[in-house]
């Protein structure tokens, strides 16, 4: 700006220099007065407003071209940053290894044992977007291995075969054919033209040997341990030979995806063993029988008048203690994993219809005071929270009260109990 203000008053010197010299031209004896020259100083400061105002407009619009450009750019980064190749679909008979499919990244396929693998066994995600290479597929092997005849084609490697055959086979008398698919060492798949000889191996298992004449199972238990990202199984992981199979805890499935644990409902499907008087509590990883009991107290009686309610009988009159105990004690029975992230929404009371004027809300007590909370989050509700985490197997209780009150004299007290099964694991 301070420049442009310089250029305009460099302007102005030149444009008054040159009228006073064409004004000398026209006439040497008619100077121009001094009203004419304040007329050219006008019109000369006029022409050049108009000129800053149209450069500022200028520079405004120029502004928000780029900042528009630089908000379109970033928007394009910010998704090619998140940009991802679609998930891949795992082949017939077979899984893949690999759960970020974003660009550069690249998944594994595998087959079941008794399947070999047709097709790349790794693909790339593309800054196309597209997966490299083609859909592999997993074909079922022949019952005999066709291999295992030329395996022993020179002295070393038939000593060689020999040597790990006896390693992995409880007989003295091991030879090249004792391999089977199911072993955790198997001969490599061996070509041989023009002299040259190229060895693979089946899907699971990564070629060893002086000559590349061994394959050796790969644990991928052991590659993608539990507790970190990429794991394989959430429980626990079993290696087989070319593969790994995923167990599931008592009381747990195997999910549809072959490697998560579904809980099993056992009071669902009546494989409990709770009488006729208990109440079966389904948690994760088992079960609970629970016997609802109303508390015998001297001061007041109560009667279970529902499975979960107990409810106590009219007070004699003028009878303080009885007035004052709690009218109504209900039971719940909650099932969490363990660990589980806190704070956390458990219950919550609420009064169906209020007499009073005043609703108070409070723990009474219970084991594990500490890590329980109860907060107001209605004028009629109360909400149990849980403040810290808890780890299982455990069990807790919380005694919620909600208080009515008019003028502060207590019209009853309503008592909620609250056990909490944490489950030994966190799924």
């Amino acid at each position: 700006m301070i420049e442009f203000k310089f250029r305009m008053k460099a302007i102005l010197v030149m444009v008054l220099m040159m009228s006073l010299h064409q004004r000398v031209l026209v006439s040497a004896q008619d100077c121009p007065s001094t009203h004419d020259l304040l007329n050219s100083l006008r019109q000369v400061e006029k022409m050049l407003a108009v000129h800053e105002t149209s450069y500022q407009q200028g520079v405004r619009s120029l502004r928000k071209k780029i900042s528009a450009l630089h908000n379109s750019t970033m928007v394009i980064f910010k998704m090619g940053k998140n940009a991802s190749c679609p998930n891949p679909e795992p082949p017939a008979n077979g899984r893949i290894l690999g759960r970020v499919f974003g660009v550069g990244h690249e998944v594994h396929f595998l087959c079941k044992p008794g399947y070999e693998l047709i097709g790349p066994r790794t693909r790339v995600c593309l800054e196309s977007l597209k997966w490299s290479g083609q859909q592999p597929m997993c074909r079922r092997l022949n019952s005999t291995i066709t291999s295992l005849a030329s395996f022993t084609s020179d002295a070393s490697s038939s000593a060689a075969l020999s040597a790990s055959s006896a390693a992995s086979s409880p007989s003295p008398n091991s030879s090249p054919t004792s391999f089977t698919p199911s072993s955790s060492i198997r001969p490599s798949n061996c070509t041989h033209f023009l002299g040259s000889t190229h060895c693979t191996c089946d899907v699971g298992f990564t070629i060893s040997g002086r000559d590349n004449n061994i394959c050796t199972d790969i644990d991928e238990c052991h590659l993608f341990p539990l507790g970190q990202p990429g794991r394989l199984c959430v429980h626990q992981c079993l290696n087989t030979p070319g593969s790994f199979h995923c167990v599931c805890p008592s009381g747990y499935s195997l999910a549809k995806d072959s490697r998560s644990c579904t809980d099993i409902d056992e009071c669902e499907n009546h494989s409990n063993n709770c009488t006729a008087d208990q109440l079966c509590v389904n948690t994760f990883g088992g079960f609970q029988c629970v016997t609802v009991e109303c508390p015998k107290t001297k001061n007041a009686t109560y009667i279970q008048t529902s499975p979960m309610l107990c409810e106590r009988t009219p007070c004699m009159l003028g009878d303080k203690k009885c007035t004052q105990a709690p009218s109504s004690i209900s039971f719940h029975f909650l099932a969490v994993v363990s660990n589980m992230s806190a704070p956390r929404v458990l219950f919550r009371v609420s009064a169906a219809r209020v007499v009073g004027d005043t609703l108070r809300f409070g723990l009474a007590g219970g084991r594990g005071r500490g890590h329980f909370s109860v907060q107001r989050s209605g004028r009629q509700t109360g909400t149990l929270l849980l403040v810290t985490p808890v780890k299982g197997p455990a069990t807790l209780e919380a005694e919620v009260e909600m208080s009515e009150l008019e003028r502060n004299t207590l019209l009853g007290r309503y008592l909620t109990k609250v056990t909490l099964f944490v489950s030994p694991y966190m799924f």
